[in-house]
């Protein structure tokens, strides 16, 4: 029996998740550690925070 890819239901954005998605973007978080945080791809965040015309996708804070 082949392994089929796990169906993703789309999630809506409340009020909630756009006040912590613009927490954390303040916060500089990087877009793989919000994406852990609120349980959405790093694709979503960084189209939300495009229509959102805010900046995401920070560096991370590792050394160099």
């Amino acid at each position: 029996m082949a392994m089929t890819a796990k169906r993703r239901k789309r999630r809506e954005w409340t009020k909630e998740n756009l006040r912590e998605l613009k927490a954390h973007s303040r916060a500089k978080r990087s877009v793989t550690e919000i994406s852990k945080l609120t349980k959405r791809t790093a694709g979503a965040l960084r189209q939300k925070a495009l229509q959102m015309g805010m900046s995401l996708g920070h560096r991370g804070t590792g050394a160099l």
